[in-house]
């Protein structure tokens, strides 16, 4: 099976999905997934290096491959460094696969827009605009300062960071498993879904007792520790405060994980 096949956004919805306890992925392929990382450079060079040492003892001719659920910036200290870090030093050997957060979509829409600066500084912009060392202008109204201050945010951040948050994908398939930011909209099929639903969704979905079609793999809704359902797994675990990044290890029909 060509990577290219692996990857495939195909259709999810099948007369007859497996429950979580039979869902699997391709033969010799082992997936890490990693939760929300929100900043924390350190955590997610402490997590590389723990699944860079798992990888080392697959057996030879496992494909390795690296699913990003987003929220790479906001909220933590070093979201700039989260960026170059994905950019310039990849898990060497794996197929990486980077989705988008609402994190990113709203950081590009003040970043290239100036809309919602206010919002997504609530929700923890004002971490990512630090650390870009935008500085925060005086004089003028509110709308002035806002569009003030997405225009020098957009001289602070590197062409390629901006090229990156173009690229990601709102979700992926591998196996058995959907990968996601946030979750799925339970009333349509899996490849039928609303992009705003792929970020926010929160209730609708969580609450969901019955089969999505397929396991789906989310971050969004930060849990203490990885939580296991009969229809997904969410594994965004704070790390921004909890210091906890997480990633779930998916090879086969098994599952585990590896934390920070």
């Amino acid at each position: 099976m060509s990577l290219g096949s692996l990857l495939s956004l195909r259709s999810s919805r099948s007369t007859t999905p497996p429950p979580i306890e039979s869902a699997r992925v391709p033969r010799g392929v082992r997936v890490y997934a990693i939760g929300d990382i929100h900043g924390r450079a350190d955590l997610l060079a402490d997590l590389h290096n723990r699944i860079r040492a798992d990888a080392s003892m697959s057996v030879k001719g496992t494909r390795c491959v690296v699913v990003y659920l987003g929220d790479y910036v906001d909220r933590g200290p070093d979201s700039p460094g989260v960026i170059n870090m994905l950019l310039s030093a990849p898990l060497p050997g794996f197929t990486s696969v980077y989705l988008r957060g609402n994190h990113e979509a709203q950081f590009l829409d003040f970043l290239e827009h100036g809309r919602g600066g206010a919002e997504w500084m609530r929700l923890g912009g004002d971490a990512t605009l630090h650390a870009y060392r935008a500085a925060w202008p005086t004089g003028g109204d509110e709308a002035e300062r806002l569009a003030s201050l997405a225009a020098g945010l957009s001289r602070a951040v590197p062409r390629e960071h901006k090229d990156f948050l173009h690229r990601l994908r709102n979700f992926t398939s591998i196996g058995d498993y959907f990968f996601v930011h946030a979750g799925v909209d339970p009333m349509r099929p899996l490849d039928d879904q609303e992009p705003r639903d792929l970020l926010w969704i929160r209730r609708r979905f969580l609450d969901w007792q019955e089969s999505f079609g397929k396991v789906v793999v989310h971050g969004h809704s930060t849990c203490r520790r990885p939580e296991v359902r009969g229809n997904r797994i969410g594994i965004d675990t704070g790390a921004y405060l909890s210091g906890t990044l997480t990633a779930l290890v998916l090879e086969g029909g098994r599952r585990r994980f590896i934390t920070t």
